[in-house]
């Protein structure tokens, strides 16, 4: 049986020197007598700062691994918090050759049984799987939740070959993170140096993601999808249907030789145990269960579980509120098809001749999800009748029975374009018995990559061409009586850039294949539901808020979304570290003019501890025509009032079939 509770002890700055005398800072919590009674360890690698950053996280997840017998290391990646160097990209072959030193070194260490599992969710969810693709001897298990396989199609960058907003958003923030001070107190008086070294040589991301337009060595670096062999360590991976980064554990569990487990809730961009929508399970005992038994050996049963666990969704679930539906047992494989096909009396079975044109507004989009459900502009809106009014949509007659759909749904269409480069939006989504339309799952596709991603083609002008894209997965059950819709546009803002001009696309054939939930699948499934996670002893400074508002100005018809996430300010108590964010964007677009688009995102960082505080100020926008997108950036450093280091940044990159 698994031990535990034990004494532990925290240490909050660890060294570890990497080969070329990078110093990294890991935060340490440990049994008290592991040197005498080496342990199996536990590494979360980010860039995300382990001092302030993910702190309150950290607090409801490592300490207690530690007290049930692990070694548990948060390490601040190189250039970021309280390590030392530079950070030159995400995913890089530099950060994952760290990876590989941290697991070797933790493995030698007298406090260590040999034996280390590595974990995160998002950025450390991915860098989990692309360690195990290098297969580090030690590392035996992997936790990754929140992650994807490939790189190109399905992260924040070209989603079925279009570019994605949060390309933009994404360099933004980093271009924020990476630029944030060390902590005096673990670092120093070196703390000056660090800081203007990364000031002085942190790239702004977005311009390196954006010059990158098609699935290139670029993106299949880090895909683990190029060669899911690679990875040896068990894994257990988690999605949730509120995420951008739901795809992942189905793609593993079909593909991976290593044994591998699956779990899919209903939840946003967070870990389980702290997610919303309810319900909520306890991760940290599911994950315990995980390290014990291939860490240590143990039988907790984790090899008899099913392959996939996963919630069934039902009408009315939202980001905040407890989701409707039930956990169910179901592998998506050898899914039951059902074929519905477009016509002019809507989705049916039977395809009858039919022609429209799609001419959406640019601004169309405005109720979908954004990908990361927990950054301005994210929250879940559950309408979309908005959006299908802007759109061409399909209806099935009223369903005699209920529908349950369990995996990717997939489109297929015969289109013209009226342009070489234009793109399509596919939502599916449930009209209830109220005529209310809630949305199930989306997909896009750049339609110069119907054919393939590493070399696009243009659209042959006013010429049929058949296009197929897979939605992204889904479970939910659809209640006899509602109707079910997929909706067409050829726009999706402020999810993804638009075209390069106004393009009007004809339909005049289509059908969807739908996976539905196999028959037998009688095995209801039940978790714990999570403790109450331990909380930081802080001292609030300025509350969080967050707003999201859409205006139009009556002058110019341009439209705007602005969104602004003030994470507060606090006081770390343990430490005395202040630390506060203000994260700011704008996306504007003229519903009828795709290159009147323009993205804006301001970021404020304060750090402070008695006489001592600094902060940074960086501002990005971006904004296209029809040959280039374009971009600028800047940052200003701060100590005290004073205006310590700024620099910017300048940037235009052609369009290729975007």
């Amino acid at each position: 049986m698994p031990q535990g509770p034990l004494k532990t002890h925290e240490i909050p700055d660890m060294g570890i020197t990497l080969p070329d005398g990078t110093r990294l800072s890991a935060r340490v919590w440990m049994p008290d007598d592991a040197r005498d009674n080496p342990v199996p360890a536990i590494l979360e690698f980010l860039p995300y700062r382990k001092r302030d950053g993910t702190a309150a996280r950290d607090a409801t997840t490592h300490p207690h691994f530690a007290r049930h017998g692990y070694a548990c290391l948060r390490v601040d990646m190189r250039g970021n918090g309280d390590s030392q160097g530079v950070m030159d990209d995400e995913y890089s072959p530099r950060e994952l050759a760290d990876g590989v030193d941290v697991v070797n070194w933790i493995a030698a260490q007298d406090w260590c049984s040999g034996n280390v599992g590595m974990m995160g969710i998002s950025w450390g969810g991915f860098n989990a799987l692309q360690v195990a693709a290098l297969a580090p001897k030690p590392l035996k298990a992997i936790v990754t939740v929140c992650s994807t396989v490939d790189r190109f199609a399905d992260d924040i960058h070209y989603k079925g070959g279009c570019l994605l907003n949060a390309n933009f958003g994404w360099g933004a923030t980093m271009l924020c993170y990476s630029s944030r001070a060390p902590d005096p107190a673990l670092v120093g008086d070196k703390w000056r140096e660090m800081w203007l070294e990364r000031l002085n040589d942190e790239p702004f991301l977005t311009t390196l993601w954006a010059s990158h337009q098609h699935r290139d060595a670029y993106w299949k670096h880090g895909s683990v999808c190029e060669d899911y062999s690679a990875i040896k360590a068990a894994t257990l991976t988690i999605g949730g249907w509120r995420d951008g980064y739901k795809n992942a554990p189905q793609s593993l569990l079909e593909n991976l030789d290593a044994p591998t487990k699956a779990i899919i809730g209903p939840w946003i961009h967070k870990y389980p145990h702290i997610a919303a929508p309810e319900p909520r399970i306890d991760f940290i005992g599911e994950t315990l269960r995980w390290w014990d038994h291939w860490l240590k050996g143990l039988d907790t049963g984790v090899k008899t579980d099913p392959d996939l666990r996963l919630y069934m969704l039902e009408q009315g679930a939202t980001s905040t509120d407890a989701a409707n539906g039930c956990w169910i047992n179901q592998d998506f494989r050898n899914a039951p098809q059902k074929v519905l096909h477009l016509g002019a009396k809507g989705l049916g079975e039977i395809a009858t001749p039919f022609t429209v044109n799609i001419d959406c507004p640019a601004s169309t989009g405005l109720s979908g999800e954004e990908i990361f459900t927990v950054w301005p502009g994210g929250a879940f809106t559950a309408g979309q009748s908005a959006d299908d009014a802007q759109s061409i949509c399909f209806d099935t007659d009223q369903l005699d029975a209920d529908l349950s759909i369990v995996g990717a749904v997939r489109v297929d269409l015969t289109l013209t374009s009226t342009t070489p480069v234009a793109q399509i939006a596919a939502r599916l989504c449930e009209v209830d018995a109220q005529g209310k339309s809630h949305l199930i799952t989306t997909g896009v596709l750049n339609l110069t990559h119907r054919e393939s991603a590493q070399n696009p083609a243009p659209l042959p002008v006013n010429t049929p061409f058949t296009a197929s894209l897979n939605l992204d997965q889904i479970a939910y059950r659809l209640p006899a009586g509602s109707r079910l819709r997929l909706s067409l546009s050829n726009a999706y803002w402020p999810l993804i850039w638009p075209a390069p001009g106004h393009t009007k696309l004809g339909l005049s054939a289509g059908k969807i294949s739908l996976p539905l939930l196999h028959e037998n699948t009688d095995n209801p499934v039940e978790f714990t539901a999570p403790e109450t996670p331990p909380t930081m002893n802080v001292r609030t400074i300025r509350d969080a808020s967050q707003s999201r508002d859409i205006t139009t100005n009556p002058e110019t018809g341009l439209l705007s979304v602005a969104c602004v996430d003030d994470a507060g300010e606090v006081e770390d108590l343990e430490h005395g570290l202040i630390n506060g964010t203000v994260a700011r964007e704008w996306w504007d677009i003229h519903p009828y003019d795709p290159l009147s688009a323009r993205a804006r995102a301001h970021w404020s960082y304060r750090n402070a501890r008695g006489d001592w505080s600094v902060r940074t100020e960086t501002f990005s926008e971006m904004w296209s025509d029809v040959q280039a997108f374009h971009f600028t950036a800047r940052i200003e450093a701060y100590e005290g009032e004073k205006l310590i280091f700024e620099r910017d940044f300048s940037n235009s990159i052609p369009r290729d079939l975007v």
